[in-house]
C-alpha cells in the first residue's frame, strides 16, 4: 500500500483474511484496499466484518464513495442531469488511491453522462471516453455501444450502427446494442422519409413525417434539433410562421450553438412582417458569429425587407401572394377593379384613391419588368427610381386594354377628363345611374 501498488496489496490482503478472517488490522487494511481501489461496496461489507467497529473515518470514506456512485447510477436511470452524474463521480474519485485508475464502470457512467448533457462539446467527450476504453479493449461492447451513441448524437448514422454491430459481433446477447441499433434505424429511416417528402416540396406530410421521427428518440438533442430545424423549414413553406418560430426555438434551446436554427428563426420573423424583429436577430449573430458566411449579405437583405415593408404592397392590395402567377394577378385585378369603382361606390370618399392603388398595383405585377424590379426594391435601393408610374396622376392610362374589354364590354368610352384626371382616358359606367349609362351588367 505505500508502494501505492493496491492491486498487488489486496492479493496479500485476501490471502491474509482466509489464513486469519477474524484479524481486525487485516479486515481494516483490506478494507482501505478496496476502497483506494474505488469498490466501495465491498470496502463497507468488510467494515461490517470488524468487532470493535473501527474509527470511524476510513468507514465514512467507504460509505461516502458508495453512496456518490449510488446517486450516480440513480441520476442515470432516472434524472436528466448529466452535470449532477459528474458531479458525484468526481466526489467518488477523491476517495481513490494515488495513481489508481478511475475504475471502467464509473468511466462509462461518466461518458454517459455526456451524452445525457448531449451538446457539441460533451458529445465529443463522451467519445473520447469510449476511444480511451476501447484502446485498452477494443472487443468491449459496452465501450462500442457508447463510442456508437456519441456518432449518433453527431448525427454520423452510419457509423453509430456500425459501432453498435461491432458490439452485438463481440456480445450477441447484449441488449442494449440491439436496441441503440434498432432505435437508430428508425430514428434514420424516418427523418430520410421527410426529407424526400421535403425535397419534393410536400411540405405538409414532410412536417407530419418530422413530427413522427422527433418522438422516436426525445433524449437525442443533437439530431432532433435538426429535425425541428427541417420541420421550421418546412413550416416557413407552408406560411405558418409562428409554428416555424416555436420550432427553431425549441432546436436552439436543444443545441443553442445552432447558427442554422437562428438564421431559419429570423428568416421566418421577417416574412411573417416582423422585420425588426429579424434584422435584430441577424444582427446578433454576426456580431457573435462574425466568420459565418454570407451574414452581412443577409442583415442588409433584411434591411432592404424593412424598407420594402413600408412602402404600398401591391400584393397585398390585390390579395395575391408574393408567387402569384400572372392569371392570377389578373383575375384579382379584375374583381377588385369592379368592387373598388367609384361608381360603384358613390358614397366613399376614399373609393376613388383605392381604386387607383388597384390599377397602380395591378399596371406594376403584370408588367414582367416592372415586377422583378418592385420585387428587387430598386426603387429603395436607388431613390428617384419610381415605380408604377402609369397610375401617379396620368388618369387610367396604364390599364391593360385587354383587361378593360374583358371587364366592361361596350360599358367602356372614350372622352376627354378621364378618371383621375388624365385627358382622353377611358371611362366606365356601371348600371343606368352611372357616368355613362349603359355599363357593365352585375
Amino acid at each position: 500500500m505505500s508502494a501505492t501498488k493496491f492491486v498487488d496489496a489486496l492479493e496479500d490482503a485476501k490471502a491474509a483474511d482466509e489464513r486469519d478472517p477474524d484479524n481486525a488490522k487485516v479486515l481494516l487494511r483490506l478494507a482501505r484496499i478496496y476502497t483506494a481501489l474505488g469498490r466501495p461496496r465491498e470496502a463497507v461489507d468488510i467494515f461490517n466484518r470488524i468487532s470493535p467497529a473501527p474509527a470511524t473515518g476510513d468507514r465514512a470514506q467507504a460509505q461516502a464513495m458508495l453512496q456518490h456512485i449510488e446517486s450516480a447510477q440513480q441520476q442515470l436511470k432516472e434524472g436528466t442531469s448529466g452535470s449532477m452524474v459528474l458531479h458525484a463521480i468526481e466526489q467518488a474519485e477523491r476517495g481513490l488511491g494515488a495513481r489508481v485508475d478511475t475504475p471502467r464502470k464509473w468511466k462509462i457512467m461518466r461518458g454517459e453522462a455526456y451524452l445525457k448533457l448531449g451538446n457539441e462539446n460533451a458529445l465529443g467527450d463522451a467519445a473520447n471516453v469510449a476511444m480511451g476504453l476501447l484502446r485498452a479493449n477494443n472487443q468491449d461492447p459496452e465501450a462500442l455501444v457508447l463510442r456508437g451513441r456519441a456518432l449518433y448524437g453527431q448525427g454520423e448514422i452510419e457509423k453509430a450502427i456500425q459501432h453498435f454491430r461491432s458490439a452485438i459481433s463481440c456480445d450477441p446477447d447484449y441488449k442494449e446494442a440491439v436496441k441503440y441499433m434498432r432505435l437508430v434505424q428508425k430514428l434514420d429511416r424516418t427523418k430520410e422519409e421527410g426529407n424526400t417528402l421535403f425535397k419534393s416540396a410536400r411540405y405538409g406530410p414532410a412536417v407530419d413525417k418530422y413530427t413522427e421521427a422527433l418522438a422516436i428518440d426525445p433524449a437525442n438533442k443533437g439530431t432532433n434539433a435538426k429535425i425541428l430545424q427541417n420541420r421550421a423549414i418546412c413550416n416557413t413553406k407552408l406560411k405558418l410562421y409562428d409554428a416555424a418560430i416555436a420550432d427553431c426555438d425549441r432546436a436552439i434551446s436543444l443545441d443553442p450553438t445552432y447558427i442554422k436554427a437562428q438564421k431559419t428563426r429570423a428568416k421566418a420573423l421577417g416574412e411573417s412582417g416582423d422585420w425588426e424583429e429579424a434584422i435584430k436577430a441577424l444582427k446578433k449573430i454576426a456580431e457573435e458569429h462574425p466568420e459565418e458566411p454570407n451574414i452581412a449579405k443577409e442583415v442588409r437583405n433584411a434591411e432592404l425587407e424593412l424598407k420594402k415593408s413600408k412602402r404600398k404592397d401591391y400584393y397585398k392590395i390585390l390579395g395575391v401572394e408574393k408567387d402569384a402567377s400572372d392569371s392570377e394577378i389578373k383575375k384579382a385585378y379584375r374583381k377588385l377593379a369592379i368592387q373598388t369603382h367609384p361608381d360603384k361606390n358613390p358614397d366613399d370618399p376614399k373609393a376613388e384613391e383605392r381604386f387607383k392603388d388597384v390599377g397602380e398595383a395591378y399596371e406594376t405585377l403584370s408588367d414582367t419588368e416592372k415586377r422583378e424590379a418592385y420585387d428587387r426594391g430598386d426603387d429603395l435601393m436607388e431613390p428617384g427610381m419610381g415605380m408604377g408610374g402609369g397610375f401617379g396622376g396620368g388618369g387610367m392610362g396604364g390599364i391593360d386594354p385587354e383587361v378593360l374589354a374583358q371587364m366592361f364590354g361596350g360599358g367602356m368610352r372614350g372622352g376627354g377628363g378621364g378618371f383621375g384626371g388624365g385627358g382622353g382616358g377611358p371611362q366606365f359606367s356601371f348600371g343606368g345611374g352611372g357616368r355613362g349609362g349603359g355599363g357593365f351588367p352585375f
